[in-house]
């Protein structure tokens, strides 16, 4: 028999399987001896109480019957045949990958092609990039083997349940190598550090069943007939013959919307958020909401989720990485991009988020009347060269390479210079500087209100042993490349399918993950 349960435990004795057992029988009324194990479905933390934190448990009990494993068996990837259709996927970020995984399901050829390199090239890129502060423009934070997903935390909660199957995308990451609390835990989270070996499971599971995987294969041009792209041109003049293109170039690609546009295939402006990271000791934000002056050994490093509106405009923390570490994420030398990340452990003595104002179009294009840019009337690529304004002056701020302008928290809101600037885990380093140079002022008032609200919400948040570093400009896409909401087709192209955070249909891996199966699901109906 198997039972289904909820307990409320504390942080040690939800870590302690005896006492988890013996739970369960009080709650069951049963001996300890009947039952025969668990499965935890849900796991969650519950620190509202200042005198103890809890942890909230949903369990499958096994009470007189032998415990099962979660999946009886993997999900298993067939061989392709040799006349298998192919499917062209460019770009090998989560889109681009769970595309390819779901077409070998459906008994389709994914040919991905990558910009970038594999993980293990990639590496030396970054340490360039961290250690030098130089930018390969085609190997960075952003582009490579897993796109900017293997190197951005591996966060794998999301709001979008209608978008496609939640469990399937986090069963297949537990099956290529992540840990099985993915599978359970409120916020899912894999680390930065094990991304890598995942990633580069599924691609040798891609190349076992017979699909195909390119790496330093730029896209440069379509041959399109009809209104149906016939081939995909890459930099180094190969030429791929194309039934179907998932186009899943990710939110940093700005060549491919170019491209779109020179080749007059219509894409939009879309609204984003731009703002800046902000970093605290791990200490302040455990203190803060864990409500103790030491953390329980048996508590993960806290983390926080803060909104405000200032002014009727929003402002927001984005991608917060407990224990995490400032990562350089620009993709062009001359900007300067910041973004975070955290190991599996999140061991690390910082807490880094993004903290980001929503931008408008009417807004964008204000700011850039007034920075004397000349833009076309409707212009699509207002918003992106919005974003692209605030990264070069925030490099200009900077002490040159990447490292990255940055004011102490409260300087910050002052308008002040900071004379000294604490440690912090951003490698390439940080220059104090006037932080007001570099944003618009209605991005920095709203964010220097905002924080004002969230240290009101965060007794201790609002200090100057936080630090403000410019600029978070990455959050999504500034660009939406349309396609119709039955077929998902571009609305001119017929075999071009946009898809993920690039084309501005997602917002980070689990939805750009789904988004590509649902693309591969509606390309295997209709070539079937």
């Amino acid at each position: 028999m198997q039972q289904k349960i909820q307990l409320r435990l504390t942080p040690g004795e939800a870590q302690h399987s005896p006492t988890v057992l013996q739970a369960i029988s009080q709650s069951l009324s049963i001996p300890v001896s009947q039952i025969t194990g668990y499965h935890t479905l849900k796991q969650s933390i519950d620190a509202r109480s200042r005198q103890q934190v809890w942890i909230n448990l949903t369990l499958l009990a096994f009470v007189n019957e032998p415990l099962h494993s979660r999946y009886s068996q993997n999900i298993e990837f067939p061989i392709l045949p040799a006349h298998a259709k192919e499917v062209i996927i460019i770009g090998a970020g989560p889109a681009g990958l769970f595309a390819a995984l779901e077409s070998i399901l459906l008994g389709y050829r994914p040919i991905v092609i990558e910009r970038g390199k594999d993980v293990r090239a990639r590496r030396r890129d970054l340490a360039a990039l961290n250690k030098q502060g130089e930018v390969n423009p085609d190997s960075n934070y952003c582009f490579g083997e897993g796109g900017a997903g293997t190197y951005s935390d591996g966060k794998l909660y999301t709001r979008s349940n209608k978008r496609g199957n939640i469990d399937k995308v986090l069963r297949l990451f537990y099956q290529f190598g992540a840990d099985e609390n993915i599978l359970y835990e409120a916020h899912p989270h894999i680390g930065t550090n094990k991304l890598p070996h995942i990633i580069t499971a599924m691609r040798a599971q891609i190349e076992a069943s017979g699909g195909k995987v390119l790496f330093e294969k730029k896209l440069v041009d379509f041959v399109i007939k009809d209104n149906t792209i016939q081939e995909i041109m890459t930099a180094d003049g190969d030429r791929l013959k194309a039934m179907a293109v998932i186009l899943a170039t990710g939110h940093s690609a700005r060549d491919i919307f170019y491209l779109l546009h020179q080749k007059n295939i219509e894409v939009q402006a879309k609204p984003f958020a731009l703002g800046v990271r902000v970093e605290h000791p791990q200490s302040i934000i455990d203190s803060i909401q864990y409500h103790c002056s030491t953390r329980d050994p048996y508590l993960p490093p806290a983390s926080y989720s803060l909104v405000e509106q200032v002014n009727e405009r929003g402002v927001f923390s984005f991608c917060m990485c407990p224990g995490g570490i400032i990562a350089p994420a620009a993709t062009a030398n001359g900007e300067i991009v910041v973004n975070g990340w955290s190991p599996s452990k999140r061991n690390n003595p910082y807490a880094n988020s993004g903290m980001v104002v929503q931008i408008d179009l009417p807004t964008a294009q204000a700011y850039l009347e007034e920075e004397k840019i000349n833009l076309k009337k409707e212009d699509p690529f207002t918003l992106l060269q919005f974003q692209q304004r605030i990264e070069q002056k925030a490099f200009q701020a900077g002490g040159g390479l990447q490292v990255a302008p940055a004011s102490r928290l409260v300087d910050f809101c002052n308008n002040q210079l900071s004379d000294t600037l604490p440690s912090a885990s951003y490698l390439p380093g940080l220059h104090a500087a006037p932080l007001q140079e570099v944003l618009p002022g209605f991005v920095l008032q709203t964010l220097q209100n905002g924080f004002k609200a969230f240290g009101k919400k965060m007794k201790g948040y609002y200090t100057n042993d936080a630090i403000v570093v410019a600029t978070e400009s990455r959050t999504s896409s500034p660009v939406r490349i349309p396609r119709d909401p039955l077929t998902m087709e571009h609305p001119q192209i017929k075999n071009l399918y946009p898809c993920g955070e690039g084309a501005g249909y997602a917002g980070g891996i689990m939805s750009a993950a789904m988004d590509g199966q649902k693309l591969a699901e509606i390309i295997a109906f209709k070539y079937k």
